[in-house]
C-alpha cells in the first residue's frame, strides 16, 4: 500500500468518523558507498521499498566509497551515532571484526527476514563470517572482475565460434595468442585494465596469483607463504610482459582504461561486472561501434578462479546500546525485501547472492550476466586480513610497487620482495 493511498483512506475514514488501527513506523536509517549506475538502481530500490510499506520506512545516506566510508563507520560506531544498516564490503570483514563495529546476524535474524544460510553461495557466505563461524553480514552480491571482447578484432581468428561469442581460450598461451591477432587486426591496446590504479592492477594480479594456488596472506598471517611468492612473481612477469609487448596501455588511471575499451580501441578488457551497464547504455544510445561480449576469465593458468568480492548487509554496533528488537526486526524485514529483489541490482552488473534469484528463470536470460555467473562457486575472495580487501595496505601496494615493477621501473623478484616487506610492516 503506497502511502498516498494509506493517507486518503485515512482521511475518508476520518470523515466517516470511522477510527484507524494505529501503527508504529519503523525509521531504518541507511548508510550505503554507491555511485553511478549502483547509486541509480539502489535508489530505486529504496523508494520502491519505501512505497511498499509504510510501517517502515529506509533514511537513506550515500557516503563516500572506500576510507571515507570505512572511517566513518568506525568512529560512528564508537559514539553510537551510526546507521541502523549499512553497505559493507566483505573484503573488510576482517578489518569490521577488529575494530569490533559489527554485530552477529543470528538465525533468528534471518527468520524475520525469511531468509536461511542456505539460500546464499557457499563463497560468499564463508566471506561473511568471523573465524568461528559466527554470521555478521548478509551477502547481497558477488561481483567480480570478467573478460569484456570486442568481436571486431576477432573475426576471422579462431576465437570466435559461429555465434559470434569467444572460444578458444584456455591458458595463457592462447590468450596471449588471441591478443596478437587483436594487435594485428589493428587493435591499439589489445587488452586494457587500470595498470596505474590500484584496483585494476590488484585485481588482475590477485587473480593470476590464485590460479596458480598461490596465497597472499595465509589465514595465520603470513605473507605469501610457501612458495606464493615464487607464484607472485610469474603473476608479475606476465603482467609486465603484457606491457612489454604493447598489448596493454601505459599507466592507465581507470576512466581512462575503460575508454579504451567503449571506444574500441582495445580487443579485450579486464574490469569488474559493474561495467556492463555502461556497455549497454552506450549500446541502446547507438554510442557503441562494435559487438561486445563478457565471459568468466578463463583458465589461464592451473585453476579456474577469478578475484571477487561482495557487497553485503551489515548492523553495526550502537556504542554501548543495544537495538531495539522491534528496530532490528524492520532491518531485518529490509534486507530481506532487498533479497528477494536482487534482480533489479542484477541490472548493474552483478550475480545475486541469494541462490534464489540467481536460479531464477528471469537471471537465466539476463546476459551478459547468466554467461559469466559460473564465476559464484569458484571466487576467490581476497584474504581474511586487516590489511587486505577495498581500500588497503595490499591495494596500496599494488598501485606503489606492482604497477611500477610492470612498467619496468624494478624487477619482478624485488617488486614481490617489497610487497612482502610492506604488507608484513602493517601487521606490526
Amino acid at each position: 500500500m503506497k502511502l498516498k493511498t494509506l493517507a486518503q483512506i485515512s482521511a475518508i475514514a476520518a470523515l466517516a468518523g470511522i477510527g484507524m488501527p494505529a501503527f508504529a513506523q519503523q525509521t531504518v536509517t541507511w548508510w550505503d558507498f554507491f555511485a553511478g549506475g549502483d547509486g541509480v538502481r539502489m535508489k530505486a530500490l529504496i523508494e520502491q521499498f519505501n512505497e511498499e510499506h509504510p510501517d517502515v520506512q529506509i533514511e537513506g545516506t550515500t557516503l563516500e566509497w572506500g576510507v571515507p566510508f570505512y572511517t566513518k563507520v568506525r568512529t560512528s560506531a564508537a559514539v553510537g551515532r551510526g546507521p541502523d544498516l549499512m553497505t559493507y564490503h566483505l573484503s573488510r570483514m576482517p578489518l569490521g571484526l577488529s575494530e569490533g563495529v559489527l554485530t552477529p546476524i543470528t538465525a533468528a535474524d534471518l527468520d524475520a527476514a525469511g531468509l536461511s544460510e542456505g539460500d546464499f553461495f557457499a563463497s560468499s557466505l564463508d566471506a561473511a563470517k568471523g573465524p568461528d563461524g559466527t554470521l555478521y553480514a548478509v551477502p547481497f552480491d558477488i561481483h567480480s572482475i570478467v573478460l569484456y571482447y570486442n568481436k571486431t578484432y576477432l573475426e576471422g581468428t579462431r576465437f570466435l565460434d559461429d555465434e559470434g561469442k569467444l572460444t578458444g581460450i584456455e591458458s595463457l598461451a592462447d590468450f596471449e595468442e588471441a591478443l596478437q591477432a587483436a594487435a594485428d587486426n589493428g587493435s591499439e591496446a589489445p587488452v586494457t585494465y587500470a595498470t596505474g590504479d590500484d584496483g585494476g592492477t590488484y585485481r588482475v594480479f590477485y587473480t593470476l596469483l590464485s590460479q596458480q594456488g598461490g596465497t597472499l596472506i595465509s589465514e595465520d598471517g603470513e605473507v605469501l607463504p610457501g612458495d606464493s611468492a615464487e607464484k607472485a612473481v610469474k603473476a608479475l612477469e606476465i603482467m609486465t610482459n603484457w606491457h612489454d609487448q604493447g598489448w596493454q596501455p601505459e599507466q592507465a588511471l581507470y576512466e581512462a582504461s575503460v575508454a579504451l575499451f567503449t571506444s574500441g580501441k582495445s580487443a579485450f578488457q579486464l574490469n569488474g561486472v559493474w561495467e556492463v551497464p555502461t556497455m549497454k547504455d552506450l549500446e541502446k544510445n547507438g554510442n557503441l561501434g562494435f559487438e561486445w561480449g563478457a565471459v568468466e576469465i578463463p583458465k589461464l593458468m592451473d585453476t579456474r578462479t577469478t578475484w571477487a568480492d561482495s557487497h553485503a548487509w551489515a548492523i553495526p554496533v550502537q556504542g554501548d546500546e543495544e537495538m531495539d528488537p522491534a528496530k532490528r526486526e524492520a532491518v531485518m524485514q529490509v534486507i530481506g525485501w532487498m533479497e528477494k529483489h536482487a534482480i533489479q541490482w542484477a541490472d548493474a552488473g552483478h550475480i545475486p547472492a541469494y541462490k534464489p534469484v540467481a536460479e531464477s528463470d528471469e537471471f537465466k536470460t539476463m546476459e551478459p550476466n547468466a554467461t559469466y555467473s559460473s564465476l559464484a562457486d569458484g571466487a576467490t575472495y581476497d584474504p581474511r586480513s586487516e590489511v587486505a580487501g577495498v581500500a588497503s595496505p595490499a591495494y596500496d601496494a599494488a598501485q606503489n610497487i606492482i604497477s611500477p615493477a610492470m612498467h619496468g621501473y624494478l624487477s619482478a623478484e624485488d617488486a614481490i620482495e617489497q610487497v612482502k616487506s610492506e604488507l608484513e610492516s602493517k601487521m606490526n
